[in-house]
């Protein structure tokens, strides 16, 4: 790892973790969330660190991912580089820690916030939105499903809007995600660096200084779509969802039902299928789960085409292996759900976790 990768600082009574690719848009790699873990590990352990707050370097992005290119080509490289297939261990284990974290734990998501993004932040207990957070789940257009813990936080979204972002991708602002429910407080971009100057000076006073800095956001559009989203996005299967969304006024739906139709038909049918397995899900249990999931999907070469297309070739042209979610069987998606035995990735200290 390049040192400068990401940053480790103590303001105070507060540990800084700054996130330092600005021209990667902050993506994750192995030894980022390796480094990352260790981290927040001693902190948690420190009696003089009170409050931990993690923020993305530049003006465009807090974090945009994992970055699954060094993923697809460790998988398909070497046996000595193997270890960086196995991103999702690693990540998977920072996620919990960052949930379990039993000091404040704030996000400032200033800018796009995807994937492992999401899951560095949602994870958490504070999460800060501004006027330039973009957050989105697109991991079915990589072959890939909503991970990070999303089979628990996007089951916690109200009504059926989780599954409207897991299954189109969806791009939302600070209002709906306020209303979604995965972030937690507003905060103008132009004010965090004085919030972070204050939180290294009270650092025990976390929740007061973020009310004090807290702004409401111009509305977003969840809470008016929500009765339609919720009826289109009821179904028991993909097919009834399409249909519902086919039958639908209004131009979001067009979008997307278009949206659902270049993501991985594979996909598409695994993420409803995880979404309803695991509602009511602990954060473990559905780490658990979801690593259950990528091991198998590196068995198939739609998450390797959907990279291929997206961001290594970028024709936006993948040859998904399915021509369409109909032709996906139910007991191709159940396959993805067999146990991996030995290799399950267990958090045993925290077993009968509920949240």
């Amino acid at each position: 790892m390049n040192d400068d990768e990401i940053l480790f600082e103590r303001s105070g009574g507060l540990g800084l973790v700054t996130l330092n690719r600005p021209k990667a848009l902050n993506t994750l790699t192995l030894s980022m969330c390796r480094a990352f873990a260790a981290k927040l590990g001693a902190w948690r352990a420190d009696p003089a660190i009170k409050a931990v707050l993690v923020r993305g370097a530049g003006d465009r992005a807090f974090c945009a991912g994992g970055d699954i290119v060094a993923i697809r080509n460790a998988h398909r490289g070497p046996a000595a580089e193997r270890d960086q297939s196995d991103f999702f261990r690693d990540e998977y284990t920072l996620i919990q820690a960052i949930h379990r974290f039993p000091k404040p734990y704030i996000a400032l998501i200033d800018g796009i916030a995807m994937g492992g993004g999401a899951g560095i932040s949602i994870n958490g207990a504070m999460r800060v939105v501004t006027e330039r957070t973009v957050f989105a789940m697109p991991e079915l257009f990589i072959g890939l499903f909503p991970d990070v813990g999303a089979t628990r936080f996007l089951n916690l979204c109200p009504g059926r809007i989780g599954r409207y972002l897991a299954l189109t991708g969806a791009r939302i602002k600070a209002g709906d995600a306020l209303y979604a429910g995965l972030a937690t407080h507003f905060i103008p971009a132009s004010k965090l660096a004085a919030l972070s100057e204050e939180l290294a000076s009270h650092p025990d006073e976390v929740d007061k200084v973020l009310a004090r800095f807290q702004e409401t956001p111009e509305a977003g559009m969840m809470r008016v779509l929500r009765p339609a989203i919720d009826r289109c996005f009821g179904g028991s299967t993909v097919e009834t969802i399409l249909a519902s969304l086919a039958r639908e006024e209004g131009e979001w739906a067009k979008t997307a039902l278009a949206a659902i139709g270049r993501a991985a038909p594979s996909s598409v049918k695994i993420t409803l299928a995880q979404l309803e397995r695991g509602r009511g899900m602990s954060v473990e249990e559905a780490l658990a789960l979801e690593y259950r999931l990528t091991q198998h999907v590196l068995e198939h070469e739609d998450f390797f085409e959907g990279i291929r297309a997206l961001l290594i070739d970028k024709d936006q042209s993948p040859r998904w292996h399915h021509a369409n979610v109909a032709a996906v069987s139910e007991a191709e998606v159940e396959s993805y759900f067999v146990t991996l035995g030995a290799r399950e990735l267990r958090f045993p200290e925290m077993t009968g976790a509920t949240s």
